[in-house]
């Protein structure tokens, strides 16, 4: 089974049970499969949702599911997205979120992690940087 936050344990049991144990797969999944999958009233169609749009980060960019689980809360759902952003400003939108979610002490984001982030998403989608 796909190893995600305990607050996504009915989806992911639902997505178990139904095969889907992978990110890929779980990014392929049209809005009728989500519909579908949430229709047992086990998990959540908007849960189901957010982590579809966690998927396509991880499998489109490359990113670790932490990683993009903070670009989709901060406001960042595509790697189109992702390219067009400038590093200041997404380190600033960012480290303000990471820091309201896990307190003052949180220094995991630096300019030279965001900037790669950038830059990967740039490469994939074809956006020549700014």
């Amino acid at each position: 089974m796909l190893k995600l936050p305990a607050h996504f344990r009915s989806e992911a049991l639902r997505l178990s049970a139904a095969g889907i144990d992978d990110w890929p797969a779980i990014a392929a999944l049209s809005d009728a499969q989500l519909r579908g999958l949430a229709a047992s009233g086990s998990a959540s169609e908007q849960r189901l949702r957010r982590l579809r749009g966690q998927a396509r980060l991880v499998v489109e960019l490359e990113l670790a599911p932490a990683e993009a689980a903070l670009l989709l809360h901060g406001g960042i759902a595509t790697g189109q997205a992702l390219a067009e952003a400038t590093p200041e400003r997404l380190l600033v939108q960012l480290g303000r979120l990471e820091r309201s979610l896990l307190g003052q002490g949180a220094t995991g984001l630096t300019r030279a992690t965001v900037l790669g982030w950038i830059q990967r998403a740039r490469r994939i989608t074809g956006r020549p940087g700014n």
